[in-house]
């Protein structure tokens, strides 16, 4: 494992960084494990700031690389008449943080942190926002030390998570899974941090994944199991499996007809039974809003919980909401196979914000509030009465999610990227609704626009916009969505400021073409907000994609080694060197394969 030095086509150093015209050029060698990959990533470091990138010696650049954190979540879109469901693409480590607070009779009501942002808050941040808002458990999608140690002494229950890329791995060696339950899940509970569950793999069965995690989830999940029971940790720590809803299903709509999928049934049946040998929950995600945005012709009362035009009946039950209806055609499933007593988590539910016509403020803050409202009874569904333990998706928006499923893909967050909630939620005891995220530190008060003087005919224009909205976020500029009163000229500011802001105000990145000017006068408009980017705090973020297929790799940085994972099918990974309190500038680094 190296990092080499480029001086110029045949000279090597092994030594570290080398300003060339301020920028570094540094070329990484990543140990593929398979032959045939390129060996080889080249990179650029332009500068971000005001200082020279020369200034900072290579011992301070080496500083600011501490570690590398890197971001994915798996999460999928599908939908039946009765379930609605969604994931976002893979792009790396996935870090999903979840929040619940005890509210009367209410098991939990949680919510998913993702961290697929181009300028994540800190860890630290986010566990004192959910102190601040009184919640009290917290689920990871991975075990990313920086998080970890946040949550240490916290208090806050945790679940950490085993990504599908692992699951083959952990499924066939044992070593393997002692291995990730020792540096993941043993150190941090002697460390402090109060882990409760262990998520192994996430919506490993969905139908798009053409059966990749049949063979491996049961044995990964049997074998994370024996390694807790290895280090005495299987009383406390309880594994599980987030399971999107299109693992069961219902022929005629009604939830007493719900059965697993025949092209798995057999294998649920295995993996419920190891779930109830071992006290451990069935985990499921739940979407009524998919339901909603894949079928014109859902009604849309039945989405949320107050309406009562298109009721279920089912014999003697009547359903007035999918969530219940979706929910309790799970515990049919589970009934009428010899498990009706499995405990059951809601791994998430959720409602976005913008990026679809049903996706905005008022429905979402509908949709949540409802939903809490509705579980705080402690009432539960016609066929699970009780207590209701579910996380809400998500916590926070995330500009770099795919956005395969639709644009609303990135506004599924209770909060603005930048710790700001977008609306208020009553949270029972406490009362006082969602805190605001502190010390949040903004670049200056300035946007990126397009010159009033340049004609929209300009050959320039569309390729500039397809350039801009390709590397940053527009999925706010639509039909019905928050940016939809924008004219042609605001659409085009509003694609070149969203890429300079991501750039962090690097002036080069209000160029196009000459195309674009910068303004201290604020274009946004009353329901469209033109951001101004938050600064990140110090430490290595990876945006990473890999080639060839998903699997973790180490990357030597200097003196340090950082854990990063590649995926299939992307040819470019981005790296944010992040300026810390006391540095003079920052800069990024994309390495491409050849």
């Amino acid at each position: 494992m190296l990092v080499r030095q480029r001086f110029n086509d045949d000279q090597w150093s092994d030594e570290g960084l080398v300003f060339v015209d301020g920028r570094a050029i540094v070329q990484q060698y990543l140990e593929t494990g398979r032959s045939g990959l390129p060996k080889w990533t080249r990179g650029h470091f332009p500068l971000r700031g005001k200082a020279t990138l020369s200034s900072l010696g290579k011992e301070e650049i080496r500083s600011l690389a501490s570690r590398a954190r890197s971001s994915s979540k798996s999460h999928f879109l599908a939908s039946k008449m009765i379930s609605g469901t969604m994931k976002g693409f893979y792009t790396m480590k996935t870090l999903l943080f979840s929040w619940i607070l005890m509210v009367g009779g209410v098991s939990g009501i949680g919510a998913n942190w993702g961290t697929q942002t181009s300028h994540p808050l800190p860890p630290s941040t986010v566990v004192q926002l959910l102190k601040d808002d009184g919640f009290q458990k917290v689920k990871l999608f991975d075990a990313e030390d920086g998080t970890m140690s946040a949550l240490r002494n916290s208090k806050i229950e945790v679940m950490v998570g085993i990504p599908n890329d692992m699951l083959l791995t952990l499924a066939t060696n044992v070593k393997a899974a002692e291995k990730w339950v020792s540096e993941n899940v043993s150190s941090y509970v002697n460390d402090g941090v109060n882990i409760r569950y262990v998520a192994v793999g996430n919506e490993p069965f969905l139908q798009t994944y053409n059966g990749s995690f049949i063979q491996s989830t049961l044995p990964a999940l049997q074998n994370i199991q024996g390694a807790l029971i290895k280090t005495g940790l299987s009383s406390q720590v309880k594994v599980t499996v987030p399971l999107n809803a299109d693992v069961y299903e219902s022929k005629t709509g009604q939830p007493s007809d719900g059965e697993f999928r025949s092209d798995i049934h057999d294998l649920m049946l295995n993996i419920i039974k190891f779930l109830s040998d071992n006290g451990a929950p069935f985990t499921v995600n739940i979407y009524p809003f998919i339901s909603l945005y894949n079928d014109p012709n859902f009604p849309v009362d039945y989405a949320f919980f107050d309406g009562t035009s298109s009721p279920v009946v089912d014999g003697s039950t009547t359903y007035n909401n999918v969530f219940d209806a979706n929910h309790d055609t799970l515990i049919w499933a589970l009934r009428k196979n010899g498990f009706g007593n499995l405990p059951v988590i809601v791994g998430e539910i959720g409602w976005p914000t913008d990026g679809d016509m049903n996706a905005n403020l008022n429905f979402a803050q509908k949709f949540i509030q409802g939903f809490m409202t509705h579980i705080s009874t402690g009432q539960g569904t016609p066929m699970r009465p009780g207590p209701i333990d579910a996380y809400i998706f998500s916590l926070i928006d995330e500009d770099e999610k795919s956005i395969q499923p639709g644009n609303f893909e990135r506004h599924w967050g209770v909060y603005t990227f930048d710790g700001i909630p977008k609306y208020q939620l009553n949270l029972g005891m406490r009362n006082v609704g969602l805190a605001r995220a502190k010390n949040i530190r903004y670049l200056d008060k300035k946007w990126c626009v397009f010159k009033p003087t340049i004609s929209l005919s300009d050959a320039n224009v569309a390729p500039s916009i397809s350039y801009a909205c390709a590397n940053a976020d527009c999925t706010s500029l639509g039909y019905k969505t928050s940016c939809g009163d924008l004219d042609a000229m605001g659409n085009i500011s509003y694609a070149f400021n969203s890429y300079y802001q991501k750039n962090d105000q690097d002036e080069v990145a209000c160029g196009f073409n000459n195309l674009a000017t910068l303004t201290s006068k604020d274009p946004s408009t009353l329901t469209c907000k033109f951001v101004i980017m938050i600064e990140t705090d110090s430490g290595l973020s990876w945006r990473l994609k890999g080639v060839g297929d998903d699997r973790d790799r180490k990357i030597v940085w200097g003196e340090q080694r950082h854990n990063v994972h590649l995926q299939a099918n992307s040819r470019r990974f981005d790296i944010r060197l992040e300026r810390p309190k006391d540095a003079k500038c920052m800069f990024d680094v994309r390495l491409e394969m050849p």
